[in-house]
């Protein structure tokens, strides 16, 4: 009740706050109160209701940190220490932090003064307050009881009931266990308790001791579950319960400030969920980083549906474009698909390698926007557009529209596959709609499925570098026409008409793309000269008819008089052999 006892001297009964200014009189007048001064200091508060806690000397249970056990083994700090040497942590500064907190540790106050808890179910002597000879056997009785009867069989058990005559001796310990006693024994009572058959792994305990991969907590729990989960480790199995520690920030505001009720600025997850959809939590946790703070407010949840939207239409895409591919039917050898085709597999290949990198690193965020770049940049911004040309206009059947599809086909399925730890409902939806051999079985969920391979493409490494190059003169070529667009000499890429001149490497890279430059640049038509004065990108509106299927303006829209609004290639992919393309 806030007073001191009763049979203490000169402030018996007073309230240990009112009796502070007589403490420093009683000192002051027997002569040992060197100094009196008022200053501001830190001093622990209630975190509830925001008063100053009282302090109050009791008679603890401890475990010792560097006391050496009997069998001359490591102590417990020597133990935790050299556990935490051979754990991996994410990200790594967790390392060090948790190992200053070990290091300047003291021994850890296992009992608590509480009415609720796990009871440390012991007995003391009455006077000497040591355990009873007999502890660990009796400790073993009572728990028999109370896996019989709940924990109420300590409750009512009197001290009589187990020692009889030497009961007048001895009496219940009234103290429960440390909180953090509890979660730190997680991996006993959990692992190897109450969900063994689903958790316990034998060997792997008997591989390296360790019974769960990670744990994973808020940067708050290297003085909390991580350190009890150390301690209790290294008491129990002489090494950590885990393989991995990551360690993740917490959640404020777009102004930088805690989630709180009295400040009004609490998101509520299902909120959100309900609004938004739960995909769009997912996604915005995937692409924050978790090392630090993590930030949200509306306008980063907006910024966060639009990322959601860029990489739904890439899928609408790529499935509306796949509806009519049968793997069974429709395969053809990289060797057999263009060249840009085979570029755009080897760099999802090599994406890939990226994702699984990251991934086992636990490194969600770099993935994530890798992979938004990969659907906006390098699939929506090049490749996809590009392939449009060639998806709406070859032959359905035909070789070049083929093999697209084919490429399509590879990248869609390892797409979703990298997706579906962020984006799970999304990527679950589309695996149904991707379009699987007749012959083979439908995966039931593409959360049974591993991560696929892509077919193997000769020489990757020299394309990859190939194609890196034309996209950067193709980007310098976008803007020569979007400036020639706002002029208004042009309306439409497919309006222009291009000359490029450029240096012998350039030209070379370019050149090897023969007349399939046109549709890498998206335009009528693309000529290229050799050039010592470095990169010049001229456009001209071009002075040709329009073909009414495929857009592009050439001198034999109209020659054809049973088809006066199509271009030669237009007529030869419908009623014709069809058009011949090698590289784009």
């Amino acid at each position: 009740n806030g007073v001191y006892a009763s049979w203490l001297p000169l402030f018996a009964n007073e309230y240990i706050w009112k009796a502070n200014p007589k403490i420093v009189e009683a000192l002051r007048e027997a002569g040992s109160l060197l100094r009196d001064k008022t200053y501001t200091h830190s001093y622990m508060h209630c975190w509830r209701h925001k008063s100053p806690i009282i302090y109050r000397a009791t008679s603890q249970w401890f475990a010792s940190m560097d006391k050496k056990p009997s069998d001359g083994k490591a102590s417990l700090r020597e133990t935790a220490l050299a556990g935490i040497d051979s754990t991996e942590f994410f990200p790594a500064w967790g390392k060090q932090r948790l190992s200053s907190m070990i290091t300047n540790r003291p021994d850890w106050t296992l009992s608590r003064q509480r009415q609720w808890g796990v009871p440390m179910a012991f007995f003391v002597h009455k006077e000497s307050g040591e355990p009873h000879p007999r502890t660990v056997e009796l400790l073993e009785e009572i728990a028999k009881r109370v896996e019989k009867d709940g924990i109420e069989a300590w409750q009512k058990l009197e001290v009589a009931d187990l020692l009889s005559e030497e009961a007048s001796q001895y009496e219940k310990n009234r103290d429960t266990l440390d909180v953090w006693f509890d979660s730190g024994t997680t991996h006993w009572h959990v692992i190897r308790g109450s969900h063994r058959d689903e958790l316990y792994r034998p060997e792997a305990e008997s591989a390296d001791g360790r019974l769960a991969d990670l744990y994973l907590e808020g940067s708050d729990q290297h003085r909390g579950w991580f350190h009890s989960s150390l301690l209790t480790g290294a008491m129990l199995d002489g090494k950590p319960p885990y393989k991995a520690l990551l360690t993740h920030g917490f959640t404020v505001d777009g102004q930088g400030r805690k989630m709180s009720k009295s400040v009004g600025n609490v998101i509520a997850p299902q909120q959100v969920a309900d609004k938004l959809g739960a995909e769009i939590i997912r996604l915005w946790v995937a692409s924050t980083d978790y090392s630090g703070e993590m930030t949200i407010s509306d306008e980063i949840l907006k910024r966060v549906v639009e990322s959601y939207r860029r990489i739904r239409n890439t899928l609408r895409f790529l499935l509306a474009n796949l509806s009519d591919f049968d793997p069974s039917k429709h395969s053809m050898p990289a060797s057999e698909w263009l060249e840009i085709d085979r570029y755009a597999v080897a760099l999802a290949n090599q994406l890939q390698n990226e994702v699984q990198t990251h991934y086992k690193a636990y490194e969600f965020q770099p993935a994530v926007a890798r992979m938004l770049t990969f659907c906006s940049e390098d699939l929506g911004g090049f490749y996809l557009d590009i392939l449009k040309d060639r998806l709406y206009t070859s032959a359905p059947n035909s070789k070049e529209r083929r093999a697209a599809q084919n490429a399509l086909f590879h990248i869609t399925r390892n797409l979703l596959k990298w997706l579906a730890p962020f984006l799970s409902f999304t990527a679950e939806e589309a695996w149904t709609s991707l379009p699987h051999a007749a012959n083979a079985k439908l995966s039931e969920s593409i959360f049974i499925e591993e991560f696929g391979t892509f077919p193997e493409i000769e020489h990757a490494t020299e394309l990859l570098a190939k194609w890196e190059r034309i996209r950067e003169i193709r980007s310098e070529v976008t803007k020569a026409i979007e400036v020639e667009r706002e002029a208004g000499n042009v309306g439409s890429s497919l309006q222009a008409e291009l000359t490029i001149k450029l240096g012998d490497v350039d030209f070379a890279i370019l050149h090897s793309l023969e007349d399939d430059l046109r549709f890498v640049t998206i335009t009528s038509s693309a000529n290229i000269e050799l050039s010592t004065g470095g990169l010049e990108v001229l456009v001209r509106g071009s002075q040709y008819k329009k073909c009414g299927r495929c857009w592009h303006h050439t001198a034999d829209v109209g020659a054809n008089a049973e088809h006066p609004d199509l271009c030669g290639r237009c007529i030869s992919n419908l009623f014709g052999d069809g058009e011949d393309r090698l590289f784009a």
